[in-house]
């Protein structure tokens, strides 16, 4: 790696999740420079086909951190959540004679869901690098899509829009450890897929080692198992009643085609 590294590259190597914040308000100019740099991310087709819902109502950032189990998220002095939107789209649409509720209408397809959710995902970590630019702290939330009909009921999110992922942001109020990443060698690969699938696996043992120590000093007094335990473990555990996308039919999306 280069021996000296522009900022933004700095700021990228030493992401971490940040889940306790001070209480303190972040500033307009710094919540608009945070969306212009959302909203200058890659937008496929330029469609712009993602919003993003910035909640400042205590009683709905509390009843987001209960869908989410998660009582940090009720804390967050900036809390947004990313969502597809092509019900804008939609309306556009409508607007130059195209019926949304017809097969014409190709923006509800799965081709499209996709499309937008990459976008949305774009946007939000173009976000979450800036506010950790400034200074600021940030945690991805996917735990609130535990409660996907209470997100959708709570945010009023009319057709054609489906929630994504929300991110907190804040001024860190914790310095946590960065978590080991793995060997580049067991996740970037040349031209194709190695044949040798196990062969990729070589450094897992002292991936296994990191890991470990990465929690033992974090919380010594919670063990915790290595990376690839918890992979097994996490591979037994039982979601089929965590689905996600049978609720976006009720959105107006058609994903089987």
């Amino acid at each position: 790696m280069a021996a000296w590294l522009p900022a933004t590259i700095e700021t990228l190597l030493n992401r971490r999740s940040i889940r306790k914040f001070k209480d303190e308000a972040i500033d307009a100019d710094t919540i608009a420079t945070l969306e212009a740099v959302a909203q200058r991310a890659a937008s496929s087709q330029f469609l712009n086909d993602w919003s993003a819902i910035r909640i400042n109502n205590p009683a709905l950032k509390a009843k987001i951190a209960e869908y989410g189990a998660q009582a940090y998220i009720a804390d967050a002095p900036l809390l947004y959540m990313f969502i597809i939107d092509e019900h804008r789209n939609a309306r556009i649409a409508q607007s130059k004679g195209i019926d949304p509720s017809s097969d014409e209408f190709g923006l509800k397809t799965s081709y499209r869901f996709t499309q937008a959710q990459n976008d949305a995902v774009l946007a939000l970590h173009a976000m979450e690098t800036a506010a950790f630019s400034l200074g600021l702290g940030c945690v991805i939330l996917g735990s609130p899509l535990n409660n996907i009909n209470g997100l959708i009921d709570l945010l009023n999110l009319p057709e054609y829009t489906y929630p994504v992922l929300g991110l907190a942001i804040g001024k860190p109020d914790q310095e946590p450890a960065l978590k080991p990443r793995m060997p580049r060698e067991m996740q970037f690969f040349e031209n194709t897929y190695p044949a040798d699938a196990d062969g990729t696996l070589d450094a897992l043992p002292a991936f296994d080692a990191e890991v470990h120590q990465y929690y033992d000093l974090r919380q010594a007094d919670r063990p915790v198992d290595a990376f690839s335990d918890q992979i097994a473990k996490i591979s037994r555990q039982d979601v089929s009643n965590k689905t996600l996308l049978d609720k976006a039919a009720a959105q107006g999306f058609t994903l089987d085609k």
